[in-house]
């Protein structure tokens, strides 16, 4: 079967996928040589407009003949009411394809590219002879997952050195879309919604917290009631966590967030809404961990109390019971508890193994809504 040279144009009344137009290149040549645009594709760097322009008139167009790569430029309206090139989205192979798609700077932040993605991915599954959409991006890359998410596609997990790029083998965050499933997300966002007090901001990760992360995951006291984290802890390991984070936000797994000082942004530790897609989905649990120079000041307290009412707040997570849990021998958790308002209902004995391989009983506290 060969596939139509004219290039279907869609539309949702918002944003318009089309075929390329001469005026597009100086975009296109724009958006390859961004900085996230290198970072997380595999686009050849450095990359010459001559490229985009080939791309565009020449790869995409041999795509559409033979099937093998149906690819649109996206348009979309700016601030200044006019309408302009905004990025690319392309189908690849059939009946099993896979998806990808890049947003021009301008564009970032709009809502656009979900458009885009149902309006090609609609396309692919009812006329273009495509039976799944596999999508798969670098781990790590939230920008790409929030519109796999936000479009529907079943999130499926982290696949080993599924992508080479520029030489190196990497890992894979991947999702998949068949005919019939809903283009919308199919779990909440755990996000970490910002949440002020007079001295902390708690607020998502940064790169910049790595360091922090990877410095209060080594301390002695943090590994001795946190005897499951990996030996050793690098800004590497603070990464893969962060990433891990971020993945669990967008499954609704679990809400995360960095407790940082106000007036200097510096990270002082976590909190984290941990089982919210447990067998009760009305629950949550509690955990947390502060850096060493940050202790002793009631920070924790007033972080905990922070994310607990954020938590039981219908228009927050619209949790109806939160639990927490802390070893015995910790008195300084145990203190965060009563303090944020938990109440102790039962203690476990030998519960919980310490970093020095003893075990220690563990405390339960639950509040209720």
């Amino acid at each position: 079967m060969r596939w139509p040279l004219v290039v279907p144009v869609l539309s949702d009344g918002e944003v318009t996928i089309r075929a390329h137009v001469p005026s597009d290149v100086d975009g296109l040549h724009e958006m390859a040589v961004d900085p996230d645009m290198v970072r997380w594709t595999a686009i050849p760097d450095p990359h010459t407009r001559a490229m985009s322009e080939q791309l565009a008139f020449t790869v995409i167009p041999r795509g559409w003949e033979d099937g093998t790569h149906r690819g649109w430029a996206i348009e979309a309206t700016d601030d200044d009411g006019r309408s302009r090139f905004a990025g690319n989205v392309d189908i690849r192979q059939r009946p099993i394809a896979d998806i990808g798609f890049a947003l021009h700077p301008w564009a970032r932040g709009r809502g656009v590219m979900a458009r885009a993605v149902r309006l090609a991915v609609d396309w692919a599954l009812t006329e273009g002879g495509v039976e799944i959409v596999h999508w798969r991006s670098h781990v790590g890359n939230e920008a790409s997952l929030r519109v796999a998410h936000a479009t529907g596609f079943t999130l499926h997990g982290t696949t080993p050195g599924m992508l080479l790029e520029r030489g190196r083998v990497i890992d894979a965050w991947t999702g998949s879309l068949r005919f019939g499933d809903a283009p919308y997300a199919r779990t909440p966002w755990a996000g970490a919604a910002v949440l002020e007090s007079g001295r902390l901001r708690l607020r998502p990760f940064t790169d910049a917290d790595l360091p922090r992360i990877a410095e209060a995951c080594s301390d002695p006291l943090t590994r001795h009631f946190l005897s499951n984290l990996p030996r050793p802890y690098s800004t590497a390991t603070a990464r893969a966590y962060v990433d891990d984070c971020v993945w669990q936000a967008a499954t609704g797994a679990k809400a995360t967030w960095a407790v940082a000082d106000r007036d200097t942004d510096e990270l002082l530790g976590n909190v984290a809404v941990m089982d919210l897609q447990g067998l009760a989905a009305d629950h949550g649990e509690i955990g947390y961990w502060l850096h060493p120079d940050a202790r002793g000041r009631g920070v924790m307290t007033e972080a905990t109390t922070l994310v607990v009412d954020h938590a039981l707040d219908p228009d927050g997570l619209d949790r109806r019971r939160l639990t927490l849990h802390a070893a015995v021998d910790n008195p300084a958790s145990n203190a965060v508890a009563r303090s944020a308002g938990f109440t102790l209902f039962g203690t476990q004995r030998a519960a919980e193994r310490l970093g020095d391989g003893s075990f220690d009983d563990l405390n339960g506290y639950e509040l209720l809504r």
